[in-house]
């Protein structure tokens, strides 16, 4: 994650977040109070911010709800135990395959995923949004794919660092 801060002389003070996933998220505070929050995609470079993908304005009193919803203020998730209990240690989890994955043109069978980890593959949405349902040993992982997951919370550890680091 990398993280920069701007002053914006009568305008405000700009952040710019470079996220894990590789997508950039600019947010103006304006003087008058109002911020602009700009979802950018990745460019060539992590540092090169690509076409803007979406543009929300928030006054004062919306940032703060935001703020607060965001930072968990106002929730903190606890439904992962009761889940985990309710299906006996089964976990499903989505992962994002990052751009620096290893497992990047890699395939399901090459990586022996299921004999490797335990886990399993329900599902894959790719970038561009089409979904494979089970796939099977063929399946090529691409940057920025969304892959569902079940197994219990160790199989899914032993996956998530095979999807990153390419091994275990």
């Amino acid at each position: 994650m990398h993280f920069k801060e701007t002053d914006l002389p009568g305008i405000g003070r700009k952040y710019w977040l470079h996220t894990r996933s590789g997508e950039h998220l600019v947010i103006v505070i304006h003087n008058d109070e109002r911020r602009d929050l700009f979802h950018m995609e990745s460019g060539d470079s992590p540092e090169e911010l690509g076409d803007m993908v979406s543009l929300v304005t928030l006054d004062d009193d919306e940032a703060r709800a935001v703020a607060a919803i965001v930072g968990g203020m106002t929730y903190k998730p606890t439904f992962q135990d009761e889940r985990e209990v309710m299906l006996e240690g089964l976990l499903i989890e989505w992962l994002r395959i990052e751009p620096h994955s290893e497992s990047i043109g890699r395939s399901i069978g090459e990586l022996n995923i299921r004999q490797a980890t335990g886990a399993v593959i329900l599902a894959v949405v790719e970038k561009n949004r089409t979904k494979q349902f089970n796939p099977g040993p063929d399946y090529t992982f691409t940057a920025g794919a969304t892959v569902v997951v079940a197994g219990e919370r160790d199989q899914i550890k032993l996956l998530k660092q095979l999807l990153s680091n390419g091994r275990l």
